[in-house]
């Protein structure tokens, strides 16, 4: 049965066809296969897959990240980023990282953030004589970094597809992200060294109470959300809504940068980045459906069933599963199809669900710099003109880094649960 799921979804992917679609064929296979198959049960999973209050939020978050990006909080962020340590050595590599952190903190998309830090930083790097390659590394290494920070959309679906709560996901998220830009941070500082490029001056006393001044509106965006979480002011959905109504009131009324002529566009280009996502959600829910009714989750814990009683072992096999997977699949098909399967083994073994998510979404999101699929890679590619040979060798030294995080997160549990706990108490 397993064979029958798997050996469709990626049959239909070697032909070419879109993942969404690619799994609703595996669906119909599978269906075949149980002798149940009925049309009415694709369109009412469907729709229930899509009907989902939580998943509210990622068009709310998609819109602040477009809104971000139109109206001037990103190009703030990046000035005030600049004025800071701009005039260090490699300085403008400690930009991208200080920029990726708080970018992630407004949109929660790798792919967004990275697109839209590229697009302003390599600029600036090329002429400034940066190694292209290590600097598309950098960035294409701090955007995912969105995906662990809050607001993270890959926390949203596998809080949706696993039954996590969405708000613990977020405040579990914040220690591991920072670990990952301190990381980043001294991995840049190492290969720094050895580029010969100009620096900027350092700025004066002014000019940075100005970038403060001007970029403060854009920092605030981050407290709000997370405060506002914290304190249980509002959920995780209506916080993408305060996001979205906050990046479009920056951009609008405070820094102007943002027409209402501009909203049909943004507005529609949201749009569209959201239909994408929520049919997959609605595509892959069918699978999970299925994957439920045909006992899947039963027969891998079966298979696993000598690593239940070692839960550290479980979780090294898990992870190498989701390393391999994700070389060629995309984030969240992987989410969706893999957390179904993989929630009952981690409840029979005893894990902290919470802290399971922690690591199935900062593993997938390593994933997004592996090739061949690497959506972050491919991106940066564009972005930089450059090839994916290239730009994989610029990004393996921040990849090191990212796994390095990834395998102190499996031995010291404590770093993701302690903070949680005094974050939410």
């Amino acid at each position: 049965m397993i064979g029958v799921f798997v050996g469709s979804l990626l049959g239909a992917m070697a032909f070419g066809m879109p993942i969404a679609f690619a799994l609703l064929v595996s669906s119909v296979v599978l269906m075949y296969f149980l002798g149940i198959f009925d049309s009415q049960i694709i369109a009412q999973n469907l729709i229930s897959g899509a009907d989902n209050f939580p998943l509210m939020a990622i068009p709310f978050f998609m819109l602040a990240g477009e809104a971000m990006n139109r109206g001037g909080l990103s190009r703030r962020i990046v000035d005030m980023a600049m004025t800071m340590v701009g005039h260090i050595k490699g300085g403008l590599g400690y930009v991208a990282i200080i920029a990726a952190v708080l970018f992630a903190s407004l949109s929660g998309s790798a792919v967004a953030d990275t697109a839209a830090l590229g697009a302003i930083l390599i600029p600036m790097m090329s002429k400034a004589g940066y190694n292209v390659n290590r600097s598309s590394g950098l960035i294409a290494a701090g955007g995912i970094i969105a995906p662990i920070i809050p607001p993270s959309i890959g926390f949203i679906i596998f809080g949706v597809a696993s039954g996590v709560s969405i708000t613990k996901l977020f405040m579990a998220g914040v220690v591991p992200g920072v670990l990952l830009a301190v990381g980043l941070t001294v991995t840049w500082a190492f290969i720094a060294r050895r580029d010969n490029v100009a620096v900027k001056p350092r700025a004066s006393v002014k000019e940075i109470l100005i970038a403060l001044r001007q970029g403060i509106w854009a920092l605030f965006l981050p407290v709000i959300i997370i405060g506002g979480l914290k304190f249980g002011l509002f959920t995780p959905t209506e916080a993408a809504v305060v996001a979205a109504v906050y990046a479009l009131f920056v951009g609008l009324v405070i820094y102007r940068e943002m027409k209402v002529s501009d909203l049909y566009d943004v507005f529609v280009h949201a749009g569209k980045m959201t239909s994408v996502v929520m049919f997959l959600v609605a595509a892959a829910l069918v699978s999970s459906w299925l994957i439920t009714v045909a006992n899947l989750p039963g027969q891998v814990i079966g298979l696993l069933d000598p690593f239940l009683d070692h839960p550290f072992l479980l979780l090294i096999m898990i992870n190498l599963l989701v390393i391999v997977v994700g070389t060629a699949m995309d984030m969240t098909p992987t989410i969706l199809i893999l957390t179904p399967v993989l929630m009952p083994l981690v409840k029979a073994a005893g894990i902290d669900p919470v802290y399971f998510g922690v690591l199935f979404i900062l593993n997938n999101a390593i994933g997004l710099l592996t090739p061949p699929v690497g959506t972050v890679l491919n991106v940066m590619c564009g972005i930089s003109k450059i090839s994916m040979e290239d730009i994989m060798k610029g990004v393996w030294p921040f990849l090191l880094v990212e796994v390095v995080v990834l395998v102190l997160l499996i031995l010291f549990p404590s770093l993701v649960t302690v903070p949680l706990g005094w974050l939410t108490s």
